[in-house]
């Protein structure tokens, strides 16, 4: 429940103090019939996801990936989106407090886990408290995605507190704006250890998992999706439904989602 609670306040002051700071994204494309705003854990799958959609329906669909905090804070100035797949519930909570989602539009659609990650051929690491993480980084840092705003490092750093690796290991942390941006940082040798989403893991081959944080260490990760007010409701909740579909089900569990509901 602490970490629950740490959770929803750094989202909420995150929220808040960066309020101003907003820059919005790229206008919607012309040609687009569907703008999606997801998180960038989720890039790989729904690629594929909106492919099978276009496909499908003949409509085009526009990805837009980044860290859900700034995606969040992008919706909320009143950027050009129909669809928003947060990587928390959190941040999709704080707009649909803004009257930034479309009602009832909103239901879980996706889980992951957290792993540490290390260049290729890396030993496996022993994740028992108290964890010393220090002599594996060789001098190095930690990449991992902004502990104070992406739901990432959030999930992060409470899963490091609860291993007890966090005090002696925060001075060595590398934040990036959104996991895969510290799964990047890993994969070009920049880093010998990140802390990122399984799925991430799984999608670049020159990583290797080298522990799994329990799940009791951290919130549950859970991917909330909805369509936004004031966008293509119409195209936006076609394509909510698609995603319930046998075939955007299978592309994400490809990836390695939980994928939740029916």
């Amino acid at each position: 429940m602490r970490a629950m609670r740490c959770l929803t306040k750094a989202l909420s002051v995150a929220f808040v103090a960066s309020a101003s700071l907003i820059t919005l994204g790229p206008a919607r494309s012309a040609a687009a019939d569907l703008t999606i705003f997801a998180a960038a854990s989720t890039g790989t799958a729904l690629a594929e996801v909106t492919q099978s959609w276009e496909d499908e329906t003949g409509y085009e669909a526009v990805l837009s990936l980044a860290g859900t905090s700034a995606l969040a804070r992008q919706i909320a100035a009143g950027a050009p989106a129909d669809v928003f797949l947060s990587a928390n519930p959190e941040w999709m909570d704080t707009l649909e407090a803004a009257s930034r989602i479309v009602p009832d539009s909103r239901y879980d659609l996706l889980g992951n886990s957290l792993v540490l990650i290390a260049p290729a051929g890396a030993p496996q690491i022993e994740l028992t408290p108290p964890v010393d993480l220090r002599p594996h980084l060789s001098g190095g840092p930690l990449a991992m995605a902004l502990v104070d705003a992406v739901p990432a490092g959030i999930y992060g750093q409470a899963a490091l507190e609860a291993l007890g690796a966090w005090s002696d290991v925060a001075p060595f942390v590398a934040q990036t704006d959104s996991v895969r941006a510290a799964l990047a940082l890993v994969a070009a040798g920049a880093a010998p250890l990140g802390l990122v989403y399984a799925t991430d893991a799984l999608a670049e081959p020159r990583v290797a998992v080298v522990a799994r944080l329990p799940a009791a260490t951290h919130p549950p990760i859970i991917y909330p999706v909805a369509a936004v007010a004031g966008g293509n409701t119409a195209q936006a909740e076609a394509f909510l439904i698609h995603l319930r579909g046998a075939s955007a089900r299978a592309a994400f569990a490809r990836q390695g989602f939980a994928v939740l509901g029916d």
